[in-house]
């Protein structure tokens, strides 16, 4: 698969939710549409808060070495399954592992299936 493209993404972030809510209790997934759903909807929330939260939480996430992020993904997660009930997660803490594992398993699913030479 191509590197960038929309879809790719979509793709690799609907397995990643699959994989993590099979793994992790505290993350749970309604079956594959809700993936995709939960992906489609994890991509906008991020696209649109992260930058702003990123940048105001700036001076925290510097003492922090960048690990505060996490807390914001975990906080965004929360968000997304705020908003769709296709996805559950339990609480803040569980978030914040979900955010971990998703990170975790997206790295891994970009070297296993995105062609980087394109």
């Amino acid at each position: 698969m191509k590197k960038g493209s929309f879809f790719v993404r979509l793709v690799i972030n609907a397995l990643a939710f699959l994989i993590v809510s099979s793994l992790y209790s505290g993350m749970s997934v309604r079956g594959v549409w809700s993936a995709i759903i939960a992906a489609l909807i994890w991509g906008i929330v991020n696209a649109f808060l992260k930058p702003f939260l990123v940048l105001l939480t700036l001076p925290l996430n510097i003492l922090t070495f960048g690990l505060f992020t996490f807390v914001i993904n975990g906080l965004l997660l929360l968000l997304t399954s705020a908003l769709y009930s296709g996805l559950y997660i339990s609480d803040i803490f569980a978030g914040i592992i979900a955010a971990v594992l998703l990170s975790i398993v997206n790295v891994v699913l970009s070297m296993l299936l995105v062609d980087e030479k394109h």
